[in-house]
């Protein structure tokens, strides 16, 4: 997942949907899935059966050697396979056919539509292997309060700064925009701030901004959770909040922008064009090419405005409800992939600030941007799991839009409200 936010929008219609339906049969594909890649134990499979385990391409070649050994020590044979496109919905499907995985790998903001649609069992970890896990990480796979995923990788974006045109981090944002004002107009750089806004809008990006300005998504139940009856974004604090992206886009400050978006934001960023970058983990291999200096550190917040918050995604395993060996995928999922050999691997494939406290001490000797990653989402959002959030990107991004354009803050954030009332029926 190259761009957090192009993962989140396409699938969030397709989910919503499905959670939508129930119980209900989604559109199936036509064959199940083709294994792009498989391992094997060498232990015969009558020994004690067969373990399936579904995962994306970057983390398929990385579990090989585990499930082997897992097979090896168990008896078993388990099977990795590639699932590359719409994982989440694909999932579904073949869970409802029967014909679905033991072990699925997936982003924890899934939980609350597979729950839903009965596709997910809780993990039965001990309290120990809980504490050994930071707090936001469990904090994001626990749904309803449940356990439903064994977290391996936590992302969320922060400020990225070129050094070498601004040495310091702002204090606010009030502080970075004059400063990418000051670089712009002294012809230094192209822009004040790369952060993709495009036609459509960018909630995931935008939010620590919405936050510090005192926007909000949902109200909360009484367990803590996001309640989607009580959706916010008509509030007076996200009308307040709207009110500042008008504010420092194209008719303010012109720091947002419609024209930059996640195909150019990076690349920008990469090529002095700009001297703040708001992104993830994803970005780093462009920002290294760049041949400058930078640092990492958080979102900053507007003065005397709100923590700038941002997402917290993670990255999980999930036990199959209708998976056909559910005692040896308890067993895989809560005593296998908590091991910090196996959390050093999956970094290794694919570089995101391990879950594992053990395992991003290590990998932050090496690589100090997984730690300033961490420390820059450790008081954020854990992305809201419940299935309704998938109604508010696309009326969120077509607010954000209109204000950054210089539409009425008022009247974007209330026809958001109304949108998503409507989509949920509220």
């Amino acid at each position: 997942m190259s761009k957090r936010a192009l993962g989140v929008a396409a699938f969030a219609s397709l989910a919503f949907a499905t959670a939508a339906c129930g119980g209900s049969d989604p559109a199936a594909p036509s064959a199940a899935p083709t294994a792009g890649a498989s391992g094997s134990a060498s232990a015969p499979a009558a020994a004690g059966g067969t373990l399936v385990i579904w995962a994306d391409p970057n983390r398929v070649k990385a579990l090989k050697p585990f499930a082997d050994q897992f097979g090896t020590e168990n008896g078993v044979t388990v099977e990795v396979k590639e699932i590359s496109k719409d994982n989440q919905t694909v999932f579904l499907t073949a869970s409802q056919q029967g014909s679905g995985p033991d072990v699925m790998v997936g982003a924890h903001d899934w939980i609350g539509n597979l729950v839903q649609n009965g596709a997910i069992d809780p993990v039965n970890l001990t309290e120990e292997q809980k504490s050994a896990f930071s707090p936001i990480a469990m904090k994001a796979v626990t749904f309803d309060g449940q356990v439903y995923g064994a977290p391996y990788a936590v992302e969320n974006i922060a400020l990225i700064r070129n050094t070498d045109l601004a040495p310091d981090a702002p204090a606010s944002i009030e502080e970075m925009v004059k400063t990418g004002k000051k670089l712009k107009d002294d012809g230094k750089v192209e822009e004040i701030l790369c952060l993709p806004v495009a036609q459509k809008g960018d909630a995931f990006h935008a939010y620590p901004i919405f936050a510090s300005g005192g926007g909000a998504l949902f109200g909360t139940t009484a367990s803590g959770d996001p309640d989607p009856k009580k959706v916010l974004l008509g509030s007076e604090g996200s009308v307040k909040a709207f009110g500042k992206f008008k504010e420092l886009g194209e008719k303010g400050d012109g720091a947002l922008k419609t024209s930059i978006t996640n195909e150019n934001y990076i690349t920008s960023f990469a090529g002095k064009k700009c001297a703040y970058l708001i992104s993830g983990p994803w970005a780093m291999t462009d920002v290294k090419k760049g041949g400058f200096g930078y640092d990492i550190t958080p979102v900053p917040s507007f003065e005397g405005g709100e923590p700038a918050t941002p997402f917290v995604g993670v990255q999980s395993f999930f036990v199959a409800s209708k998976g056909k060996s559910k005692t040896l995928a308890q067993e895989f999922v809560t005593n296998y992939v908590t091991n910090k050999d196996v959390a050093k691997a999956l970094y290794e494939a694919d570089p995101r600030p391990p879950a594992l406290a053990e395992t991003l001490e290590e990998v932050k000797a090496a690589d100090p941007d997984a730690g300033k990653f961490m420390d820059a989402g450790k008081d954020g959002m854990p992305m809201p799991a419940i299935p309704e959030m998938a109604a508010i990107w696309e009326p969120f991004g077509i607010a954000e839009a209109a204000v950054v354009k210089g539409g009425d803050p008022a009247k974007a954030a209330a026809a958001a409200q109304k949108a998503i009332d409507g989509a949920l029926k509220n």
